[in-house]
C-alpha cells in the first residue's frame, strides 16, 4: 500500500499550489496560494519545483501524521510548530519519522502557514491546479481523518545524539507585523480621482471580517478617494490586486479569487510582492499603501525572484552532500 500523510487535527486546510495560470482569458479566476511568496519557499526548502501541490492552512490549529519517514518545510505566519510535542523551527526542512505527529498552532500576526513535503503528494487537478474554486465547487477544505497520498520517503535525518538539526539554510523569512504596508502602482483610472488619489497613501485601512479569497474589504474614518469625473464605468477585466473603489464607504483589493471582469473605477493595482503580504492580513489589522513606480515593483519582485534561486542551490547542494533524494522535475 502507499504511504500517507493522514489528517488529525484540520482547523482550515486545504491543498493548494500556485494556482490556475494563464486561465482568465477562459473566465477562470487564477485562486492558489494566497501568500505566494511563502508557498514558493516552502516547496523549495523540500527540494521540490515550486508548483506542486503543499497545503495552505489558515487561522486555525492543525495537525498530521505520516505512515512513512518524511522531509517536511513549514513557512508563513509565525506560529508553533512541533513533533512529537519537540519544538521545530519554521523556514528549515524538518524530519518527520512515521507514526510521528506534526502539530501547527498558536498561528499569530500573519493569518496563513504553508506546509509542503518532499516529493508532495497526489491531488486532483482541474484546468492544470489544484487549487479550490470555490464557485466551481472544486477542492473542498480538508477533514480531519482525510488521508494524501505520499509520492516520496525520506530517511530520517537528525543527529543521534544532540538533536541538533542539521539544516541551517538561512531561507529568507518574509517579515510579519501588525501593521502592513502594501505596496501599489498606479491603476488604469488614478487620472479620474484628481488630488483626492491621495487619500490612499495618507490613512490606515482596516481590514474587514467579511474579506477573504476573493477580495479584502477596507474601512477607514477619513474620506475615500473619489472620482471626480462622471459617467458609468463599463465592465471591463480587472488584475489580482486591482484597488477598486464603489460608491460606498470601503475600498476593495481584489485577490487571487478574483472574478475576471468587474465594473468598479480601479484606483491602483498591489505589487507582487504586496500581494503576498496581502494574503497574510488579518480581519482587524490595518495596512496602509504605499506608492511605487512600475521600476521599482518590479526591482522588488526580481530581488524575491534572486533571494528564492540562491535558496534553491544552496537546498540542492545540502540534499546532495546528505544523499536526500531530489524529486524528479524539480
Amino acid at each position: 500500500m502507499a504511504d500517507t500523510l493522514t489528517i488529525r487535527t484540520a482547523g482550515h486546510v486545504t491543498v493548494q499550489d500556485l494556482g490556475r495560470v494563464g486561465r482568465s482569458q477562459h473566465g477562470l479566476p487564477v485562486n492558489g496560494a494566497l501568500d505566494q511568496y511563502s508557498a514558493r519557499v516552502a516547496n523549495v526548502l523540500c527540494g521540490n519545483d515550486e508548483r506542486v501541490p503543499l497545503l495552505e492552512i489558515t487561522a486555525l490549529d492543525f495537525a498530521c501524521t505520516p505512515s512513512a519517514d518524511i522531509l517536511v518545510a513549514v513557512t508563513g505566519a509565525p506560529a508553533r510548530l512541533t513533533v512529537n510535542g519537540s519544538a521545530r523551527s519554521q523556514w528549515e526542512p524538518v524530519s518527520v519519522r512515521a507514526g510521528e505527529t506534526l502539530r501547527v498552532t498558536d498561528i499569530r500576526v500573519g493569518l496563513r502557514v504553508y506546509l509542503a513535503v518532499l516529493g508532495s503528494f497526489d491531488a486532483d487537478y482541474l484546468q492544470g491546479s489544484c487549487a479550490p474554486d470555490t464557485v466551481l465547487g472544486f477542492g473542498p477544505a480538508l477533514r480531519a481523518g482525510d488521508t494524501l497520498t505520499l509520492r516520496t520517503a525520506c530517511p530520517p535525518l537528525d543527529h543521534p545524539y544532540s538533536r541538533i538539526p542539521l539544516f541551517r539554510l538561512r531561507a529568507p523569512a518574509a517579515p510579519f507585523t501588525d501593521g502592513w504596508t502594501i505596496d501599489v502602482t498606479d491603476g488604469p483610472d488614478r487620472a479620474e480621482f484628481g488630488d483626492s488619489a491621495s487619500r490612499l497613501y495618507d490613512t490606515p485601512y482596516t481590514v474587514s471580517p467579511q474579506s477573504n479569497h476573493i477580495g479584502l474589504r477596507l474601512r477607514t474614518d477619513t474620506p475615500l478617494p473619489r472620482r471626480t469625473t462622471g459617467g458609468e464605468v463599463l465592465s471591463r477585466g480587472v488584475p489580482v490586486g486591482a484597488v477598486e473603489v464603489p460608491t460606498g464607504d470601503e475600498l476593495l483589493v481584489l485577490h487571487r479569487g478574483r472574478g475576471v471582469t468587474a465594473g468598479y473605477p480601479v484606483l491602483a493595482v498591489v505589487t507582487a510582492t504586496g500581494l503576498a503580504a496581502l494574503g497574510q492580513v488579518r480581519p482587524g489589522q490595518t495596512v496602509r499603501f504605499r506608492h511605487r513606480t512600475l521600476g521599482q515593483a518590479v526591482a522588488a519582485h526580481r530581488a524575491r525572484r534572486t533571494a528564492i534561486d540562491a535558496l534553491a542551490v544552496r537546498v540542492r547542494t545540502a540534499f546532495v552532500t546528505l544523499r536526500i533524494p531530489v524529486p524528479v522535475g524539480s
